[in-house]
């Protein structure tokens, strides 16, 4: 297990400055969030993007994950549109197979998704069934690659917990298809003890999002900031035998992306499990 950093929390930095920046401060992965300036499949550079971003990785030895939560990436009137729920949604699974190929280049530990929000009128059987078509199809496509696929259950979105993720699963099994657990969201749908969920899903993690967080506020803040108790987590996750990154997620604090890095490192580091 170790420590990375979401390149949603560096949203104002060159995505190559973001990289070099993490490693020095002693991250060993980063998690790239895909948006405009960041392996866009808007832009036409985006290969070039990808063998120097894989040279940098190497350079550093650093792991990566490819995330797909950019909030105006594919409509630039409404966040997080279209999803794998919306009348659009083939354009969503064409943005999931772009992931795909990108994590395939890099040599990613897997592609994070997550359900969207149920905005149109209709059953959430109807909902359900739509989302199941979508991540099967995903999922064929990324085992051709092969890319694992972590789902994330998002509060706000219609799998919001993981209590969601547990119905919902039975009908997604598919070898490549994994759990991206974000450990704020948790916190903030009070599915406590958080050591005991990280038990029971650890053989299915294949990616983890860290944050501080409050009971019933989805609000991404500063370790020490909300009231999560860590050092319990951390050796949860060892002790489920989870092998990958931990993520930071502090996508509100770009605007202190440097120090707010640094913090978190700090913070984290401290309360890492001893080997």
């Amino acid at each position: 297990m170790f420590l990375g950093y979401n390149t949603n929390g560096l949203a104002h930095h060159d995505l190559f400055d973001a990289v070099a920046l993490l490693a020095g401060i002693g991250y060993r992965g980063v998690a790239i969030t895909i948006d405009h300036h960041a392996l866009s499949p808007r832009r036409n550079d985006t290969r070039r993007q990808l063998g120097r971003l894989r040279g940098l990785l190497a350079q550093h030895s650093m792991r990566s994950v490819i995330e797909t939560g950019a909030r105006f990436l594919l409509d630039p009137l409404q966040k997080h549109e279209p999803t794998l729920l919306s009348a659009g949604r083939r354009r969503r699974i064409e943005f999931y197979r772009h992931a795909i190929d990108c994590a395939a280049a890099l040599g990613s530990d897997c592609v994070s998704l997550w359900s969207g929000a149920l905005k149109e009128a209709m059953p959430r059987c109807e909902a359900i069934d739509r989302l199941v078509e979508g991540l099967h199809e995903v999922a064929e496509y990324a085992a051709g690659q092969p890319v694992p696929i972590g789902f994330e259950p998002e509060p706000g979105m219609l799998i919001d917990s993981m209590a969601a993720l547990a119905e919902l699963w039975p009908r997604i099994g598919a070898p490549n298809l994994g759990v991206t657990l974000d450990v704020g969201h948790l916190q903030c749908q009070t599915e406590t003890p958080i050591a005991d969920v990280i038990r029971g899903w650890g053989p299915r993690l294949v990616n983890v999002h860290l944050e501080d967080m409050r009971a019933g506020k989805h609000q991404h803040l500063m370790f020490g900031e909300g009231e999560i108790d860590f050092p319990p987590v951390l050796r949860a996750l060892t002790e489920a035998g989870y092998g990958g990154g931990v993520y930071v997620e502090l996508s509100r604090h770009s605007r202190e992306g440097p120090a707010a890095a640094r913090r978190a490192f700090e913070f984290l580091a401290a309360r890492m499990p001893k080997r």
